[in-house]
């Protein structure tokens, strides 16, 4: 489902025209994401979880050669 799918989507639900649902969306998107980048976890039961994650490394090889990037 593309963003514009789901702008839709919520407006059929919601009875929102699409440029409200758009508003919302974003303002969803907005709060998740500033929650995120000060470290916090968003948990939405029902839905999902969202928290920020530290990976290590990893090593990527060359399709061609198999040889060690």
């Amino acid at each position: 489902m593309t963003k514009s799918e789901l702008i839709a989507a919520m407006a059929e639900h919601s009875g929102l025209n699409k440029t409200t649902a758009e508003l919302a969306l974003n303002a969803f998107t907005a709060a998740v994401t500033k929650a995120l980048q000060s470290g916090d976890k968003v948990q939405l039961v029902g839905f999902g979880n969202f928290e920020v994650k530290e990976r290590g490394p990893r090593k990527g090889r060359n399709v061609r050669t198999g040889e060690e990037i």
